[in-house]
């Protein structure tokens, strides 16, 4: 395991004692396969993030704490990387806790962890719960702020949300979908990751407001609890087109879309208008296939950067700013990528 950071880097970085770190790197023994894993993610992580280590300001350590399927979070980990070299006038080394799905229980536990640790902020996405939001208040008490990305939980004590009005997101799709579809017959399939997840919440009231005003006669049909994972989000899109025939679009609220796609498919059933959400790796792809009709995305390196702003600002580091504004909704076709993406970057 080279590396060329001190033990006491590696040890801040993973969240374990320098002792642990030290009978890790030197194979003595006595420590559980997990905690090795954790330190070769924290040696990982600093060898990322070692071009910024020569920036000149405070450092700051920010944990960022996300429920969210491997292709969200991989987007997420590499927006915030991207912009590291530009946070002057700090330095801000990073700590990732993802997990795809899990009882409401782990992320709490992940959050009161990093409450007893420390840290210089947390970045959460997680579910809108009695028990996150609790968590959220020992953080503050601890004097951690915490920024909530891409869904809110505006109960909490959080000191600002950051991502897109979702309300007005789900009201674009509604008015795209309508556009597409315009006289043509069929009900539109509107597919959720989680019930608890207040963006997704959200996108649903404002595409069903608007679909009721505009568009009363057509049906929608709702799926749920798919995690935006492909292995149950196939059962569930599948089950939902054996029950109606007349479904012929898709508002894809939490992802899934390869296996949405691939149920339309083995069903033999066209799907005329597909509406989803963010330009991961798999909706890219699918995008430039033409096999989505539109993206709507916004910019995560906007994000994270804003994010990690309003943690500087909570220390000093920077002076105050106004409100938090909602960023940019883009609608994003085959035809305009952003350049970032239609590079391959």
């Amino acid at each position: 395991m080279g590396h060329p950071f001190p033990i006491r880097e590696i040890a801040r970085q993973a969240g374990l004692s320098e002792a642990t770190v030290d009978r890790v790197l030197n194979g003595r023994g006595g420590v559980r396969e997990s905690t090795a894993r954790e330190v070769e993610r924290a040696i990982a992580d600093l060898d990322r993030q070692r071009t910024q280590v020569r920036l000149v300001g405070r450092t700051f350590m920010v944990d960022i704490v996300m429920q969210t399927p491997e292709r969200f979070s991989t987007a997420v980990r590499a927006a915030l990387e991207a912009e590291l070299p530009s946070l002057h006038p700090a330095v801000v080394r990073s700590r990732f806790h993802f997990r795809e799905t899990g009882s409401v229980d782990e992320p709490v536990a992940t959050l009161d962890r990093i409450a007893r640790r420390g840290s210089q902020g947390v970045i959460l996405k997680a579910p809108d719960t009695p028990e996150v939001t609790a968590a959220v208040g020992r953080l503050v008490a601890a004097g951690i702020p915490v920024v909530t990305l891409v869904t809110d939980l505006p109960a909490s004590a959080r000191l600002a949300y950051v991502g897109i009005d979702n309300r007005a997101a789900g009201a674009t799709a509604a008015y795209l979908m309508g556009q597409w579809l315009g006289d043509r017959p069929g009900n539109v399939l509107t597919s959720l990751s989680s019930g608890f997840f207040r963006n997704e919440e959200e996108r649903e009231m404002g595409f069903r407001g608007a679909m009721r005003a505009r568009h009363p006669g057509r049906a929608l049909v709702e799926i749920a609890e798919g995690q935006g994972l492909d292995a149950t989000q196939y059962d569930l899109v599948r089950a939902a087109l054996d029950r109606d025939p007349e479904i012929r679009a898709v508002y894809s609220i939490g992802g899934g879309n390869i296996a949405t796609l691939r149920a339309f498919a083995d069903a033999g059933r066209e799907c005329a208008v597909f509406v989803a959400h963010d330009l991961d790796h798999d909706n890219t792809r699918l995008l430039r296939e033409h096999r989505l009709s539109v993206v709507l995305h916004h910019d995560l390196r906007h994000d994270m950067r804003e994010a990690c702003h309003i943690v500087m600002r909570a220390h000093g580091a920077l002076p105050p700013a106004g409100p938090t504004l909602p960023s940019a909704i883009q609608v994003v076709t085959p035809y305009n990528l952003p350049p970032d993406i239609r590079t391959g970057g």
